[in-house]
């Protein structure tokens, strides 16, 4: 199609011919759609950006993301599926970084500019922003954040509200709401299910108890309800991960 078969005419040079031969290559925009699904999840975004810096095994990725092995397992699989990043074994140990490609580099370019940060040496970075820390913020907010991140990991099982947690804390909510994220990178909700999903894995490949049990020990009443977050978090239903349907290493 050249510029005169368009139905409006605005002014458009002979580009509009390469514009539409480009868009014609749907397969060339399902490959960007599909590397960019991969890094639809907050976790993986976290992974990916790590590896970017540095090449570990799971057990330090899992340390330095606070999960458990199996959750960042299941992470990595299509990470590594995708081309995104590679392993290497070393005896019983895997480790694993970000590809050493054209792809990867830009796509490390645009996370950081995008979160505007800049890619400084891990090794010469203050320990405040390895941890965590919000730099930003009066030490006092930090640590009641803290310590409510505590309290809720603690008590993973209960529902606490943002508005109850406000006025134990006396913290004005949305402060809070500003400051975990700060802190931990997402928000206090999605930070706190992910801890639920990473308990659950464990006790679904290291106990017998039940599926329905399980959900009630990090907070579910219902199995449904339960079985329906797992699977939004993790692709496959409970009863699918126990039996071994996650990402192994």
């Amino acid at each position: 199609m050249n510029h005169l078969e368009l139905p409006h005419y605005h002014g458009e040079g002979r580009e509009i011919g390469f514009i539409q031969e480009q868009l014609d290559h749907i397969d060339n925009f399902q490959t960007a759609a599909d590397v960019f699904k991969q890094l639809c999840d907050t976790t993986r975004i976290r992974i990916f950006w790590l590896l970017c810096h540095c090449e570990e095994c799971v057990l330090n990725i899992s340390a330095l993301l606070r999960m458990s092995s199996p959750a960042v397992s299941h992470h990595l699989r299509p990470l590594k599926n995708s081309g995104l990043i590679v392993s290497r074994r070393e005896g019983k140990e895997v480790y694993y970084r970000a590809a050493d490609t054209e792809e990867c580099r830009l796509l490390h370019q645009m996370i950081e500019q995008v979160m505007e940060i800049t890619c400084l040496n891990m090794e010469k970075r203050p320990v405040e922003e390895l941890t965590g820390r919000a730099v930003d913020y009066p030490s006092e907010q930090v640590e009641i954040v803290r310590a409510i991140h505590d309290q809720l990991t603690q008590n993973i099982g209960q529902r606490i509200t943002i508005e109850s947690l406000s006025r134990q804390y006396h913290i004005n909510p949305t402060t809070l709401k500003e400051v975990f994220k700060a802190i931990y990178g997402t928000s206090l909700a999605a930070h706190i299910k992910e801890h639920r999903m990473e308990l659950a894995a464990k006790l679904l490949t290291e106990t017998d108890l039940t599926i329905a049990e399980i959900g009630q020990r990090i907070g579910y009443k219902s199995q449904s309800r339960f079985s329906s977050a797992f699977k939004a978090y993790f692709q496959v239903l409970p009863k699918e991960y126990r039996k071994g349907g996650a990402a192994g290493n």
